[in-house]
């Protein structure tokens, strides 16, 4: 658990500076082009999620970790419309989301080819993601103080992965691993995963964030594609 907590940390840190160049950037805040990217990206990044939990729940691994099994699809059911949430604040702002980014790609093809093999790899990756924002929750209304297209209406999915205490989801995964009584190997795997997870989920955070490093997308003869 230890040597998971200090990845989450290093990802806390990194994804926390990335929001405060923002914030100390040109525009001082996010703006609409970013925002749209953001929300196009979580998009696709949670729209059928809750198949991998259901299938490391699923796997023969939790057969003697069944509180851990009980998370799991407990969270799968929770989190498995939530790309609905992201796709309803883009139709409030008069979009629909961009083309796949090519890391959110990736990251389903990495991890659907080692879920039924090395499932807790998934979920070093999943306590990255629940937990990366958690210590960057005050700059949240910096980040948006300048931002007039962002209303109540389109901003429900960034309202509910702030996790505040009625959805903790990032405390919940650490204290499910916790008391599953994972071996030395696989705890290896969960922070395997959770180093993965932070690179990739960075990687996406600056592809949504840091618009002048990367354009919309890059022109093939077929059409479009996000870069």
């Amino acid at each position: 658990m230890e040597e998971l907590k200090k990845v989450i940390a290093f990802a806390q840190s990194e994804f926390q500076k990335k929001l405060l160049n923002l914030v100390e950037g040109p525009t001082g805040g996010i703006v609409l082009e970013q925002y749209v990217r953001y929300l196009s990206m979580q998009f696709h990044l949670t729209k059928g999620v809750q198949k991998h939990f259901f299938r490391i729940a699923g796997h023969p691994l939790m057969a003697r970790r069944r509180s851990l099994r009980k998370f799991l699809v407990t969270f799968g059911n929770e989190e498995e419309l939530h790309y609905e949430i992201a796709l309803n604040d883009l139709k409030q702002l008069g979009n629909e989301p961009l083309a796949c980014p090519v890391d959110v790609t990736l990251w389903w093809a990495y991890f659907d080819s080692i879920i039924d093999t090395r499932p807790f790899i998934r979920l070093g990756a999943t306590a990255i993601l629940e937990n990366i924002a958690t210590t960057s929750s005050e700059l949240i209304p910096t980040l948006f103080a300048k931002a007039g297209f962002i209303t109540e209406k389109n901003s429900r999915f960034f309202t509910i992965h702030q996790h505040g205490p009625e959805l903790a989801h990032g405390d919940q995964v650490l204290e499910a691993l916790d008391q599953g009584n994972l071996t030395d190997e696989l705890w290896a795997d969960v922070v395997r995963g959770a180093e993965i997870g932070a690179i990739v989920y960075l990687r996406l955070v600056d592809w949504s964030l840091d618009t002048r490093a990367r354009p919309h997308g890059i022109e093939f003869a077929r059409g479009t594609i996000a870069a």
